[in-house]
């Protein structure tokens, strides 16, 4: 009997999230849809279900922010599967374009809670079921600010991404320490071009980009399947603990800036 190994994907339903749930789909893997959108959840399951591959597809509404909804996700795809093999800590929001001063403090602390604390209870509670285990892999998405980076309107985004950042290799050193058999692991995707960078706080208020921003995005932005193509099969046959999967390299950021005269995106045509 083959035993198909599992992947979970928070903020799953569409994007990037859903790009790579479709590739490991393709892989015969049992794939796990995480979202807080019940309606987003529903469509991509029935489109996940329709490719005719093997293994299971799962699907819980969770708020990656609340401890109970993340073990009750972890319980539940447990009592379906055998293993949890590999997590993915995709789920993020982007900030309203303000400065610091201001933000609402309401907003502030909605963002930090998704996209730092979450990673980090996730991380928290499949650990346990990892170490467990004994094996399993768990990947965690950087993006601005992960490299120290800052730009006017992307200052608690970064700081939450940067902290991400810091996270990871931590947890990646004690895993190691410990010798769980849990490795750990970054994606760098780069720019895509989602509805992320044009809406804050998930579906919120849209985002009004400037006309440089734009051109910076059609220069070195891509579509998410296009950078789930090259993630997924990294991540799928990686071993080595402390890992980082990066996309958008400097000499692959260099290569657009120095052909973009020929080579012209419009992704904000629309």
């Amino acid at each position: 009997m083959i035993v198909l190994r599992t992947v979970v994907i928070t903020g799953s339903a569409r994007g990037f999230g859903f790009e790579m749930i479709k590739l490991f789909r393709k892989n015969n893997f049992n794939v796990v849809l995480c979202d807080v959108s019940e309606d987003n959840l529903n469509s991509a399951k029935m489109s996940l279900e329709n490719m005719k591959y093997d293994g299971k597809v799962l699907s819980f509404k969770t708020d990656i922010t609340n401890e109970e909804d993340v073990k009750y996700l972890i319980n539940n795809t447990l009592a379906e599967v055998d293993s949890i093999d590999i997590w993915i800590n995709n789920a993020g929001v982007n900030q309203p374009n303000k400065p610091i001063w201001e933000l609402e403090t309401k907003d502030i602390n909605r963002l930090i809670d998704i996209d730092l604390k979450g990673t980090i209870l996730c991380s928290k509670e499949i650990m346990k079921v990892m170490t467990k285990q004994g094996f399993g892999g768990i990947y965690n998405v950087e993006g601005h600010g992960s490299n120290d980076a800052t730009i006017l309107g992307l200052s608690i985004y970064g700081t939450s991404k940067r902290a991400v950042t810091y996270f990871t290799e931590a947890l990646a050193k004690e895993s190691e320490v410990m010798n769980t058999g849990v490795v750990v692991g970054k994606i760098t995707p780069g720019i895509m071009i989602t509805n992320f960078i044009s809406t804050s706080l998930g579906d919120g208020e849209s985002i009004d980009l400037d006309d440089k921003t734009k051109k910076i995005y059609n220069i070195l932005g891509d579509r998410p399947e296009t950078i789930a193509q090259f993630m997924v099969p990294k991540i799928i046959s990686n071993t080595k603990n402390n890992v980082k999967f990066t996309w958008l390299t400097t000499l692959r950021a260099s290569y657009r800036f120095m052909t973009s005269w020929r080579k012209k995106n419009n992704f904000f045509e629309n």
